[in-house]
């Protein structure tokens, strides 16, 4: 009896692990089957994902790039919020299909999913109190604030050692911290910080100085060995730097009649 219940586990576990293999084989052709492009995306990041006050929809970089690439597949779209910690398992667990979510693409990640071509290239800076900080060496020993999950945590903790990093849920919750004085910088990437920032009512106290830590190369994630839906979003959003539609998606966020821009441009090309 014992026996047969041993084997009986073994051959449950072994189709399940089979299951998620063919689930990360099938992507692509069960997003079309069930006419439905599941993507986790950030809701609270202008201007890469957040609920736009009118339309009460999550918009943004991220989700304009979703959108392409769901219109090329034929499917509808559909978008679930993640945070930094919950969106690489969201993934795993067959929740979602794709990240969009302002992923970073480095060697610990990629040993555990897929990643695109990097469709944003961005650096690591702070948002800190005007003319309080000029270089690393003002930030030694003070409180800074990040977000769970992601590499901006990692980062600073190897470039400043001596910093008490506090880490938030999410980056608004970061940039209330250093509003009431509870950490003396945020730390994130270029881009997102000047999202954060562009939407603080008292955004005249604060600057993103010209102090980097870390280089940043966005991907759209998905399931590890997932060939046939990686090649697919490469080939799609290659195509829409070809037909111009990735500099239109990036001039809408980033352009220079924005309130987040950015002054530089990005183009897409295929990853080595």
């Amino acid at each position: 009896m014992i026996k047969k219940l041993v084997t009986l586990f073994m051959l449950t576990a072994l189709a399940a692990v089979s299951a998620k293999a063919v689930l990360a084989a099938d992507t692509l052709v069960e997003v079309k089957k069930k006419g439905v492009l599941v993507a986790g995306v950030k809701d609270s990041l202008p201007p890469f994902g957040y609920i736009d006050e009118k339309s009460r929809q999550i918009v943004g970089y991220d989700i304009d790039f979703i959108n392409a690439i769901a219109k090329k597949l034929g499917v509808k779209v559909e978008l679930k919020p993640v945070t930094s910690a919950s969106r690489m398992p969201q993934l795993q667990e067959g929740h979602i299909d794709i990240i969009a979510a302002t992923m970073t693409k480095n060697p610990e990640r990629t040993k555990v999913i897929d990643f695109s071509h990097t469709y944003f290239f961005t650096g690591q800076k702070f948002i800190t109190k005007k003319g309080a900080v000029k270089s690393l060496k003002d930030l030694e020993g003070k409180r800074i604030g990040t977000a769970k999950g992601s590499t901006s945590e990692q980062n600073v903790k190897k470039a400043i050692p001596s910093a008490t990093v506090l880490s938030f849920d999410d980056y608004p919750q970061a940039l209330l911290a250093l509003q009431q004085g509870k950490v003396a910088a945020v730390t994130t990437d270029e881009a997102i910080l000047a999202g954060i920032l562009a939407k603080a009512p008292n955004k005249a106290q604060f600057e993103i100085p010209s102090v980097q830590i870390s280089e940043e190369p966005y991907g759209l994630g998905m399931r590890k060995g997932d060939k046939n839906f990686v090649d697919f979003v490469n080939k799609t959003i290659l195509e829409m730097e070809k037909s111009g539609e990735a500099a239109r998606i990036f001039s809408k966020w980033f352009g220079p009649t924005t309130q987040f821009h950015l002054n530089r441009s990005f183009k897409i090309t295929a990853d080595k």
